[in-house]
């Protein structure tokens, strides 16, 4: 595979983007570059911008644009990613989705796929809570939490989509079934 592949993993939370990144970018032989274990990282480490990002996401928030956009800005001007790169758990919202192109056309990057993995509702309720009981994820533990996270995604994050519809990248992926039935979805899109 020696075309180059960047690609960015959508779906709303619990549609599995994060256990698929880490096959997918195994797969294409690229950087998976993930905000949220970006985040996981300062929480754990309690820096500055650890605090912050755990007051946002406690409440079912996204983190402020500006704080996301200098992470990921400074993740992508580094070597690795000039032969293709995994974006997930960015961009979440529209701003965020105009910056990304800036960065990549200064970078001479364009962005080849936009892999949207679809769930329900139901299924993401039912899958945060399963992921809370295993994993001891406090965000995904509280219903109220939950359904704001739905609705953050389907209010910030989703209409991203719309801007990269017309480009013709975009490719729906139906997110149920096992961790192997998913990807085998997603690897057609790169055959």
């Amino acid at each position: 595979m020696s075309m180059q592949k960047n690609v960015v993993l959508f779906g709303p939370p619990g549609a599995g983007k994060g256990t698929q990144a880490v096959r997918l970018g195994t797969f294409l032989k690229v950087p998976h570059i993930s905000t949220g274990n970006m985040f996981r990282h300062h929480i754990k480490n309690q820096t500055p911008l650890g605090k912050k990002v755990k007051e946002y996401s406690e409440k079912g928030l996204l983190v402020p644009d500006d704080v996301t956009i200098a992470m990921v800005k400074e993740r992508l001007g580094q070597p690795d990613v000039r032969n293709g790169f995994l974006l997930d758990g960015f961009p979440r919202s529209i701003p965020q989705a105009e910056e990304l192109d800036r960065i990549l056309a200064g970078s001479g990057l364009p962005l080849h796929h936009v892999i949207n993995i679809q769930v329900s509702d139901a299924e993401i309720r039912g899958r945060l809570a399963k992921r809370a009981t295993l994993e001891g994820r406090q965000d995904d533990a509280d219903p109220t939490v939950i359904q704001k996270r739905i609705d953050t995604y389907k209010n910030q994050s989703e209409p991203c989509l719309s801007t990269y519809r017309p480009k013709g990248i975009v490719r729906d992926i139906n997110g149920l079934g096992s961790i192997e039935d998913v990807f085998g979805r997603i690897q057609k899109v790169f055959a």
